[in-house]
């Protein structure tokens, strides 16, 4: 009961933030209370942590590409083009940006989504004094609704199907149909729910006509930007850590904006969140701590009897459990709470691979409820504080409840029909 008491106190601190705490404080703070009453040893803590170098290095790495990307002004150029071809229609621009959103995901991954995308947008439609709000949703919805259309689209693909041998022809044998279904829905449901602000138009002449710095620094790297996306596809196919590619692709763009006297290290720290790799240790003590009660292999168990009675309802409940799993604990965690039910699952269980996506599945499109789901949205509410936006947690679940439970089950029900 207290382990248990531990984990929810850490829970609803991330969730309410009392007294102005960040996510990154509520989270260590309960991992040291695992600590603390002993549910976690200090030795298996630190093997834990280090463990997990993989997950620390990808996002290292995808935030210093996010930071060059950023200073050789392809972000403005990226949301000048798209303001353009949209010739003044609001709700074109819309679909524009979930469009861009979706292709950004599924090559660079959902959190590259959330960095790069909203920064873009926020100074796009600004400038042309378009209601902000709409558009930032969409930045963080399409990251986490496009983030199944490939394995590289969000690094908890990668963890899951690593621990299950499973590749890129699979993976789109069950997924591809699913995530396309959620996109569209996605896309419909938004165009709904904002008409009024999207029947706006602008003039496109607003925008100032860009030009770079630095031509050649430019074009380098967006070459390289394009190097580094089939480097993540290769990684996903040949199960390369996408660690070592994004800090291969990192390092070759520093280098670039090196030799082209264009790096402002200023700039590049202030672009690093720190405090993200504090709340991702954090939560990984308290989730070993859940598990070293049993917690997993109780759930192991009531899937599997469920798996044997019902595949199809095996396949429902294993994506919904993940889903919610994710809003509460966050999906990086639930993800890796799932790999060891999955394989506990894996003697007795007629569904194996359906039950493997649906998971893969859950956990990518769950987080679409909560503002801490997901490791993109919490960089996309980071970039909101600076830009002096604050989004209400019930705002952003009334807003998931119109898509998410039907995107889930929708697409576990094609899951299992595949």
């Amino acid at each position: 009961m207290l382990g248990i008491g531990i984990f929810v106190l850490t829970l609803v601190a991330i969730m309410m933030r009392p007294f102005r705490i960040t996510e990154a404080l509520a989270a260590i703070g309960g991992a040291a209370l695992m600590l603390l009453f002993g549910f976690v040893a200090p030795t298996e803590a630190v093997h834990l942590v280090l463990s997990e170098w993989n997950i620390y290095g990808f996002f290292l790495g995808l935030m210093i590409i996010t930071a060059m990307v950023d200073q050789a002004g392809m972000f403005e150029a990226l949301a000048g083009w798209t303001a353009r071809l949209a010739k003044g229609s609001a709700s074109t621009l819309f679909i524009g940006v979930f469009i861009v959103g979706t292709i950004l995901t599924a090559f660079l991954s959902n959190d590259a989504t959330a960095l790069i995308l909203t920064p873009a947008v926020y100074a796009m439609v600004t400038r042309l004094r378009l209601p902000v709000l709409p558009f930032m949703f969409v930045c963080t919805f399409i990251a986490d609704t496009a983030s199944f259309l490939l394995p590289v689209s969000n690094p908890i693909n990668v963890i899951i199907l690593n621990s299950f041998g499973a590749g890129l022809g699979p993976f789109l044998h069950y997924l591809l149909l699913p995530a396309l279904f959620s996109i569209a829905f996605n896309i419909l449901v938004f165009l709904a729910v904002f008409r009024k602000d999207l029947r706006l138009t602008y003039d496109p002449e607003i925008l100032p006509v860009w030009r770079p710095a630095s031509l050649v620094h430019f074009r380098f790297t967006a070459v390289a930007l394009c190097v580094v996306a089939l480097a993540f596809i290769l990684a996903s196919i040949f199960t390369i850590p996408l660690s070592i590619v994004a800090l291969s692709g990192a390092a070759l763009l520093l280098i670039g904006s090196l030799c082209s006297r264009r790096l402002d290290w200023k700039r590049l720290r202030g672009e690093i969140a720190w405090s993200l790799f504090i709340f991702i240790s954090g939560i990984f003590l308290v989730i070993r701590g859940v598990e070293n009660l049993g917690l997993a292999g109780r759930f192991s168990a009531i899937l599997a009897n469920l798996a044997n009675a019902s595949t199809f309802w095996a396949t429902i409940f294993t994506a919904a459990a993940s889903a919610v799993g994710a809003n509460l604990i966050n999906n990086l965690p639930m993800a890796l709470l799932m790999v060891p039910t999955l394989h506990g699952v894996m003697s007795t269980a007629n569904a194996q691979p359906a039950l493997v996506y649906a998971a893969v599945m859950g956990c990518d499109l769950g987080p679409n409820l909560t503002t801490f789901g997901s490791l993109a949205t919490m960089f996309w509410l980071l970039i909101l504080r600076r830009k002096g936006l604050e989004v209400s947690s019930i705002e952003y679940f009334k807003l998931g409840t119109l898509v998410v439970p039907v995107m889930v089950v929708v697409g576990a029900i094609l899951i299992w029909l595949i």
